[in-house]
């Protein structure tokens, strides 16, 4: 059986509250502008870029030493 809440209880009022963003200084919003959202998605994109190229440049120096490695693994055995 389902139990029914109160109407007067505002315990979920005061749930989704704590999920909204609490206004800036001196009560004013939070809100940015376009322009100002798109310089930040742009920034951010920006940062991304960089990991992923220092990633790739990681991922590609393991390779050539992973290579290396076998190289020097086999070039004994077929001299031999």
């Amino acid at each position: 059986m389902r139990e029914t809440t109160d109407p007067g209880d505002n315990s979920l009022e005061r749930a989704i509250g704590r999920f909204r963003r609490a206004p800036g200084e001196n009560g004013v919003s939070s809100r940015v502008s376009a322009a100002a959202f798109r310089s930040m998605a742009i920034e951010r994109l920006r940062a991304v870029e960089r990991d992923v190229a220092e990633v790739k440049g990681r991922v590609n120096g393991l390779i050539f030493v992973v290579a290396g490695a076998v190289i020097t693994q086999l070039v004994p055995k077929v001299a031999a």
